[in-house]
């Protein structure tokens, strides 16, 4: 698959002192884990229930709000036009079992797109600062 040499490829060729976004390979590749990550969530029967009734075009700029944000976070050109995380998780009952099979979720998406460890560890590591504002029981 391409994108997953893109990944690969644009990790080990970037310069020291890179944005992890460009180590990440850029926009393309962004979109590409986005993709993934966002269709395994949707099609898990445990999550599957945070998904229901979103219209095509609703999920279209769910994926695309995770695509801004991504981007921005990791230095990109990107600017992210969504809610706060507090906000757009707020009465869904996100509890941390559901946080931990999506964490578990996203980890085989950048396993699946042989995302090298730092930057692994960097993606998790940003999305991990935002569990306080999407998880709401225990």
């Amino acid at each position: 698959m391409r994108r997953c040499h893109l990944l690969t490829s644009a990790a080990q060729a970037a310069p020291a002192g890179t944005t992890l976004y460009a180590r990440l390979g850029g926009f393309d590749a962004i979109a590409a884990v986005t993709d993934d990550f966002v269709g395994r969530l949707a099609s898990d029967a445990a999550l599957a229930k945070f998904f229901g009734g979103l219209s095509l075009d609703s999920q279209k700029r769910l994926r695309q709000r995770v695509v801004e944000q991504l981007c921005e976070a990791t230095g990109g050109p990107c600017f992210y036009t969504g809610r706060d995380m507090k906000t757009a998780h707020k009465g869904l009952g996100i509890g941390e079992a559901d946080w931990q099979k999506a964490a578990g979720h996203l980890v085989a998406t950048l396993d699946k797109f042989k995302v090298p460890a730092k930057e692994k560890n960097e993606v998790v590591a940003f999305v991990t600062k935002l569990k306080p504002d999407i998880v709401e029981k225990s």
